[in-house]
Order: structure tokens, then C-alpha cells, then sequence
């Protein structure tokens, strides 16, 4: 996934707000995964007011994007994953696990698709917020 964009209007008539990857991330563990913000921040091995200013600009870019009728990019920013992303060719739902899989989470079907690669999906750049952060 790399962002969402309101139903339609063509993507070349629309403006855009970016959400780096690790304010998706921030989002996903917050209110996906109902994690405090303090879990959260353990699991992203950054401090929790760090946490908390990603969640933040996160939240803000996405209400920015709601009410002003504006595509979601999601890149950039700094990240490494040793996380193995999947998604399900039959109900399409993406899974997100520590180890690797061989049954969709959701219907249980073993038609699904590894979405990163491990060796080539480890990524870091200069501004480092942590260790652990999606793709």
C-alpha cells in the first residue's frame, strides 16, 4: 500500500499530505494494534515523546487529508523491517508477522504473497527514530 486518495477524483487533480513511515507505523500500533503509546513506543525502540510527536503529525496529516479531500502518500522516513509482510491473493488482507507464514491470518488460505524481501527490505536511513519500523 502506498496511500489512499478520495473515491473518485484522478489522482492528477489532487493534492497530496506525505505520512513517512514511521508515523504509519505510530497509527498502526496506536489504534490498529490498541497499544498505549508506551508499548508503542518499545516496539518502535524509540522514546515515548518521540512516540508521541510522530502520532501526533501522523494524525494531523491524516485529518488534513480527510477534510481537505487530499491523497495520503505513505514514504519515506527511516525504517528497518525484519518483519514479513504478506498479503492474501483470495480476501486481500495484509498480514504482518515476526516469523514466516504460510496461511492468511484471515480466511486461512494458503494463496498468499510475501511482500518483502528479507535480505533486500532491510533498510535504514540517517534520521533514525528506531529499530524496528514497517515498510
Amino acid at each position: 500500500m502506498e496511500g489512499y486518495k478520495p473515491f473518485g477524483v484522478p489522482m492528477r487533480e489532487l493534492e497530496s499530505v506525505n505520512l513517512l513511515y514511521e508515523e504509519y507505523e505510530a497509527l498502526r500500533l496506536a489504534d490498529y494494534e490498541n497499544l498505549t503509546q508506551e508499548e508503542a513506543a518499545k516496539k518502535m525502540n524509540i522514546s515515548r515523546p518521540t512516540f508521541t510527536r510522530l502520532y501526533d503529525k501522523a494524525r494531523k496529516s491524516i485529518s488534513k487529508a480527510f477534510v481537505e479531500g487530499k491523497a495520503i502518500i505513505i514514504h519515506g522516513g527511516t525504517y528497518i523491517t525484519d518483519d514479513y509482510w504478506y498479503r492474501c491473493d483470495d480476501c486481500h488482507e495484509t498480514t504482518i508477522s515476526d516469523q514466516p507464514v504460510e496461511y492468511c491470518s484471515e480466511c486461512d488460505s494458503e494463496n498468499i504473497t510475501q511482500l518483502n524481501d528479507q535480505d533486500s527490505d532491510r533498510k535504514q536511513c540517517n534520521n533514525v527514530y528506531g529499530k524496528r519500523k514497517t515498510t
